[in-house]
């Protein structure tokens, strides 16, 4: 992870303390030689953090704690200054340009620096904790009359590697759905961060899900061995021990594949495509065998993780009306409604409507990083109804 933006890291941590040394430090009297090597020690002792976690062989470290304490410090320390810098260099502009002596971009850039160490404050240790219910009602002309409120829980992207041994929040996740009391809970990939050990301390907690009907879940592009650089032989044994793990735990795991549900004579399908990603070695689903042998007019409720592959393939190749996704996190920030996930993605959170087809994009309960503002975990119940 840091091996691929190890520039703009190195970039980000140096300039804004160069800019700061150049323009406000170095003139002063009392900026001594020993006050140069204070100011300066963060900046190269962060600088030595990046190029040893860029060492890693993997995507990231084995114990993902080094990486979010360098996250954090990043987020508190070089950020905000970084922030400061590029707003007091535009004000310096603007002064030259103008004639003015005020350099308001000091002011602006103090506010905005305070303000982001709050966000990374508020985001890595309230926000990734909180949980919400998101209720849906949708109504299908082709859903059968037997399933007329049949109800829904769709959590994803649990990430449980990033909970650091503690299992509070995953078991607040749990209880709540089961408050709700679901006839099938869906589960739409990235169960891990990297490696299935991950599961080892919440496997029990995970198997607590009971709903009438069973929990249905797919992979996500975290639940392959993309991640770990190991050899061939290694990776396959790692997704191998992932889909046993689930599978112990009472899940029915869909890889490309469908299972019938049965309300008497009535039935609805629910399909499991695996992950149709931008990343190739991630790209393992396929549309075809997904619904082959799925008759022509049944009620379809599609998994995919990565929401881009609904009107990729999804929407042309299937007859899903109902597709349920996840892999956004919803950019695990959100400012005055705006997320960077929208850069990237047209459905990043929410529901979308294709006529009458819908996506519902989960926006998920965790991240790789644990971090939140402005997006809460959440869990949504999706109540199904017969026009």
């Amino acid at each position: 992870m840091i091996a691929r933006i190890l520039i703009p890291l190195i970039v980000l941590i140096a300039i804004p303390d160069l800019y700061l040394h150049w323009h406000y430090l170095k003139r002063k009297k009392g900026y001594t030689a020993a006050w140069r090597a204070v100011y300066w020690m963060p900046a190269v002792l962060l600088l030595a953090y990046t190029f040893v976690l860029a060492s890693v062989r993997g995507f990231a470290p084995e114990q993902t704690e080094w990486l979010y304490i360098y996250l954090l410090l990043i987020g508190l320390f070089v950020v905000p200054k970084a922030v400061f810098a590029l707003c007091s260099f535009i004000g310096l502009l603007c002064c030259r340009v103008f004639r003015k002596r005020m350099n308001w971009g000091n002011l602006i850039g103090l506010l905005l620096a305070v303000f982001t160490v709050l966000v990374v404050l508020y985001g890595s240790f309230i926000g990734n904790r909180r949980l919400v219910v998101r209720h849906e009602e949708l109504s299908f002309k082709s859903l059968p009359d037997a399933f007329d409120g049949y109800k829904i829980v769709q959590f994803s992207d649990a990430h449980v590697g990033s909970y650091l041994g503690s299992t509070r929040f995953l078991e607040k996740v749990v209880d709540l759905i089961n408050e709700q009391d679901a006839d099938a809970v869906m589960f739409t990939g990235d169960l891990q961060n990297m490696l299935p050990s991950e599961l080892d301390g919440v496997q029990s907690i995970l198997s607590s899900i009971k709903p009438k009907d069973g929990v249905w879940s797919i992979l996500g592009n975290h639940d392959y061995s993309d991640y770990t650089n190991d050899d061939p032989a290694t990776e396959a044994l790692n997704e191998s021990l992932l889909c046993s793990k689930e599978r112990s735990m009472g899940w029915r795991l869909l890889l490309n594949e469908h299972q019938t549900v049965r309300r008497g004579s009535d039935s609805l399908v629910i399909a499991g495509m695996e992950n149709y990603g931008k990343t190739p070695s991630c790209q393992k689903g396929d549309i075809e065998k997904t619904m082959k042998g799925i008759k022509k007019g049944a009620f379809v409720i599609m998994l995919q993780h990565d929401p881009s592959s609904w009107k990729e393939v999804i929407l042309p190749h299937s007859d899903a009306q109902l597709t349920l996704s996840g892999h956004t996190h919803g950019g695990q920030l959100r400012i005055f409604g705006w997320s960077p996930a929208s850069l990237a993605y047209d459905a990043w959170g929410g529901m979308c409507h294709e006529g009458h087809r819908a996506l519902n994009v989960s926006t998920g309960i965790g991240g790789f990083v644990p971090f939140r503002f402005g997006v809460t975990p959440e869990i949504v119940v999706i109540t199904l109804h017969a026009e």
